[in-house]
């Protein structure tokens, strides 16, 4: 819901940053794995109960995937990068709930599945929508120096990240938050499929 308004001040603090791994020769798609390595090694800590290590891990994971799209604006964007980013992106937050219903599974499992459930309801609208709107010419203009077709809705990157955070502090809280969020992603997806709808009805 504000990853556009955010997207000035994440420059701002990142750039430094990406200039200096840019000039020492360090790959976008390589920040990109390492930042997924980062989110795996996330879940693996939540599957064990160890929350404020998986935290810690979590927010690596999103200043890594904050600074790969910064390295590549320096170095010239690539298609294997924006690809990359998105496709890590989806598996790192399916494994968050999983790691969280692995480590408590007979009170996580169910609110975990259904978190999961409405991520892929987020994400294939998202991504359905950009693969149609690439194929028509059209740019999101809230989202300038994105790969690809980026679509707005009520629950975005930052609020995904907002709630693993809280999840991670209030672990006894993951049913509820969990179901809350849910709720939020399937108004969504939605809100998503309205959009598209609307969209691409005058495209027959």
């Amino acid at each position: 819901m504000i990853d556009a308004r955010i997207l000035p001040l994440q420059k701002a603090i990142l750039q430094p940053a990406a200039t200096l791994l840019a000039q020492r020769g360090v790959k976008a798609d390589t920040i990109s794995l390492v930042g997924f390595l980062a989110g795996f090694s996330a879940f693996v800590m939540l599957g064990l109960s160890l929350w404020l290590p998986a935290l810690l891990l979590i927010l690596i994971n999103r200043l890594l995937d904050g600074l790969d799209g910064a390295v590549a604006r320096i170095q010239g964007p690539t298609h294997r990068g924006a690809y990359l980013d998105i496709a890590l992106d989806m598996v790192f937050y399916a494994l968050i709930p999983l790691g969280f219903a692995i480590a408590i599974p007979e009170a996580n499992a169910l609110p975990a599945a259904v978190l999961i459930v409405t991520f892929v309801g987020t994400g294939s609208s998202f991504l359905a929508f950009s693969a149609v709107s690439a194929r028509l010419g059209r740019n999101a203009p809230e989202f300038p120096t994105k790969g690809i077709y980026y679509a707005a809705g009520i629950a975005e990157g930052f609020e995904t990240i907002a709630v693993f955070v809280a999840m991670c502090l209030l672990p006894t809280n993951f049913p509820l938050l969990a179901y809350c969020f849910a709720a939020l992603c399937a108004l969504t997806t939605l809100i998503r499929w309205r959009q598209g709808w609307v969209a691409f009805s005058t495209e027959e």
